[in-house]
């Protein structure tokens, strides 16, 4: 008998892994491999960190172990790989005592989570997707919070694009917003998606460099919103830079710095199609979640995309054959009045379904006068906003599927830009910034076609013969979008499911998890996120205005699903590897 050694496995005799050459041992989850090379003993895990192939039927030479599957190569002593898009593989310390063979399985355990970020790193420097998602369910499992997960994907996608904020830190930002809203098995999915979407965006991009803030010393914000106008409007994205950088090393608050951002974007109408204000209001949310600390980071990756956005007064539909540029015009050089100082964010106005109605019509001085007789009667800029939002949502929901596929865009690009604004508003509710709620409303006025025909809104009780079980309904909705063209029928089943007042909770994570089994596009993650955030808002105060921004959100992604989900694929992957499963088995899922 060998006496058994406190916290040391038993490999068995020296003699018998000489002569084996490999010995596996039923240990830890996977078992450990142990060779016998170059007259020296050593131990790995027996799974193979890419894919779990047994290691121990892989090939060794000249201290180089291979995987068969595939042809991963490893330092035998070190685990290292020689290929980074597998893993450094786990090493065990060995001892030899008369004539055995013991392993300790207790040394490097606790680096588990600096190791995880050091290959989130290399995941997102490389692309690899497979490596990030291995690395996110990790350090969610060691507990680190998604704040340190966003704030990796932060850093590193505001720096190492030269081209600025882009859609990959916009969706990283979405489902950080959203994450904790999701069912647990989600959330590693949410920050998966986001990180292999920055990943994807910087893959192959030059980095930016860090400028510096100006030497001057407490420079007046007024001036400095000034200059940051100035600069933005001759299409000067270094001088805007310093700016920024200047207002940020004076200590000026994130509302501060976001007003100069709204003020030089709204200078101009509806920047980018929307993107511009988008991604100025995702940049300071992103903050809010990873840490002001980044400001520094994050903000200057804004600028070039601002100075360089196509203004819409330069487009010949906001001129011809209504010039809505000259509509405007004397209108927004009275807001300024128009907008008291000290009135309070929720100001009891009660015009709400009134002004939504307008701004969905088709007279653009109608919906003009609608805006401003509401802040006479003392709407809020936030009160108009919402409305606008809401507004916005409904054409989502009354998209009628005889338009064109492409036109989906068209109205998500109007309903994220209103909902960005909205949040932007409630942040720094300034009269410049307020300026656009009119430029959103003209958007709106715009898109008016594609809402004829409209789509039918559902009503309560029109569907008799739904399940009357919330979770068989929840099913339903997720086995409809497994299959093409069930727009309608998504967006009813979604309405059914919250006039009978069923937990709304439950509905987010059921649309949170449809959206990520698919390859979804980068618009299909603003609209879900959007619509979560407006729904919220108007859950208990409006519920049926509330429902239609549901129903206009299930309807957009029945109208992009199913897709070949190969993310679903490769995070199944990691999920199984995770859980310590063998790869080479069959899987039930």
């Amino acid at each position: 008998m060998i006496a058994q050694q406190e916290g040391l496995i038993h490999a068995g005799s020296l003699e018998e892994v000489r002569s084996r050459g490999c010995v596996v041992v039923s240990a830890e989850r996977h078992g450990i491999a142990v060779f016998y090379h170059d007259g020296r003993v050593y131990a790995v895990d027996n799974r193979c960190p890419h894919m779990g192939f047994p290691l121990s039927k892989g090939s060794l030479r000249c201290g180089i172990l291979t995987c068969h599957w595939h042809h991963a190569r490893f330092d035998l002593e070190s685990g290292g790989t020689f290929d980074p898009f597998a893993d450094d593989v786990r090493v065990y310390p060995t001892r030899i005592e008369n004539g055995q063979v013991w392993i300790d399985p207790r040394v490097g355990a606790g680096e588990r989570v600096g190791k995880a970020l050091s290959r989130l790193q290399d995941g997102l420097e490389q692309n690899l997707g497979l490596v990030t998602i291995k690395a996110v369910l990790t350090l969610l499992e060691s507990g680190a919070p998604p704040r340190k997960l966003l704030e990796v994907g932060a850093a590193f996608g505001a720096r190492y694009r030269v081209a600025g904020w882009g859609p990959g830190l916009t969706i990283l930002t979405a489902m950080g917003n959203i994450v904790e809203l999701l069912a647990p098995e989600e959330q590693a999915l949410a920050l998966y998606h986001g990180l292999v979407h920055v990943a994807s965006d910087n893959d192959g991009q030059p980095p930016r460099f860090d400028r510096d803030p100006l030497p001057t010393p407490d420079v007046p914000l007024d001036r400095l919103k000034q200059w940051f106008r100035q600069f933005v409007e001759v299409r000067d994205s270094e001088g805007a830079e310093r700016v920024i950088l200047t207002a940020i090393a004076n200590g000026a608050k994130p509302a501060e710095v976001a007003d100069l951002f709204l003020a030089a974007a709204t200078d101009h109408f509806f920047l980018n199609g929307g993107h511009t204000v988008d991604f100025i209001n995702k940049a300071f949310e992103l903050l809010d979640r990873s840490g002001w600390s980044q400001a520094s980071t994050v903000l200057p990756s804004l600028i070039g995309g601002l100075a360089r956005a196509q203004r819409s007064e330069e487009n010949n539909a906001w001129r011809h054959p209504i010039d809505l540029v000259a509509l405007l015009a004397p209108v927004l050089e009275q807001l300024p009045g128009l907008i008291a100082s000290d009135r309070p964010a929720t100001s009891g106005w009660d015009g709400f379904g009134e002004l939504v109605e307008t701004m969905l019509g088709d007279e653009p001085t109608a919906i003009v006068t609608g805006l401003v007789e509401a802040l006479k009667c003392a709407a809020s800029v936030t009160d108009l906003s919402g409305a606008l939002a809401y507004a916005a949502a409904l054409r989502a929901a009354r998209f009628h599927t005889s338009n064109e596929f492409g036109d989906w865009i068209t109205v998500l690009h109007t309903f994220s830009y209103a909902n960005a604004l909205h949040q932007c508003l409630k942040r720094a509710p300034s009269p410049e910034a307020a300026r656009g709620i009119f430029h959103g409303a003209m958007r709106l006025y715009l898109d008016r076609f594609l809402n004829i025909p409209a789509a039918r809104l559902p009503v309560d009780g029109h569907r008799a013969d739904a399940p009357a079980d919330g979770e068989a309904l929840l099913n339903d909705l997720a086995a409809l979008l497994d299959r093409e063209q069930q727009v309608n029928p998504a967006g009813h089943l979604v309405y059914d499911y919250l006039a009978r007042e069923l937990p709304p909770g439950r509905l987010i994570q059921t649309l949170g998890r449809v959206l990520l089994r698919e390859d979804a596009e980068f618009h299909s993650y603003q609209m879900f996120e959007a619509g979560v955030q407006q729904f919220r808002e108007l859950e208990s105060t409006r519920p049926r205005e509330a429902r239609y921004v549901m129903v206009g959100v299930a309807r957009y992604l029945a109208a992009h699903s199913p897709t070949p989900r190969s993310m679903l694929q490769t995070a199944r992957i990691a999920m199984r590897l995770h859980r310590g499963e063998d790869l080479t088995e069959p899987d039930d899922e």
